[in-house]
């Protein structure tokens, strides 16, 4: 656990682009809100491996959002039964069901779809929105909390040398 938050805190003071931090956190919920075993995870993975992401954050804001997701689920059933039951969509749900390689996605389930419409929904706004916190953090709060009594104490701590040994690796983490 130590070691984690060592790592997060390691990525927010680094120069590491605040685009890779919200990118990481945005595929996160994806990967997280969703059920694990989905062929859309996989596309999320190939994309957190090609382009520039934060691996680690993705790592942690998976298992965060995995997490919350058992809070969310009857959220995620009416969402879902509410999409997969308008009449409006019935053809086009029965045509993705018919397709072998969707009918794997299980989009059928009330959950699965309800959940996969609210990652994606949240992918833009969660990306901006942890891209302008992370750049406030590192220009109105960094420095301040450097200087406070309780990060004095926590330099001399267990946790910072964590930190340090951490740091020291090197490459991007």
């Amino acid at each position: 656990m130590i070691t984690a938050i060592a790592k997060i805190l390691k990525v927010l003071n680094s120069e590491t682009d605040p685009a890779q931090i919200g990118l990481a956190v945005s595929f996160s919920i994806i990967a997280g809100l969703t059920p694990i075993l989905s062929l859309h995870n996989l596309v999320v993975l190939f994309l957190v491996l090609i382009l520039r992401v934060n691996i680690s954050i993705f790592i942690v804001g998976t298992g965060i959002f995995s997490g919350i997701s058992y809070l969310l689920d009857p959220v995620f059933h009416i969402t879902g039964l509410g999409i997969l039951t308008a009449e409006s969509l019935g053809a086009f749900w029965t045509i993705l069901y018919n397709l072998p390689l969707l009918r794997i996605e299980r989009f059928n389930n009330s959950i699965v779809m309800g959940s996969l419409l609210f990652s994606i929904a949240l992918f833009m706004p969660v990306c901006v929105f942890t891209m302008f916190i992370v750049r406030h953090y590192r220009e109105h709060i960094l420095e301040r909390v450097r200087k406070t009594r309780m990060m004095q104490i926590i330099m001399a701590s267990r946790l910072y040398s964590v930190y340090q040994a951490v740091a020291g690796w090197g490459g991007n983490i």
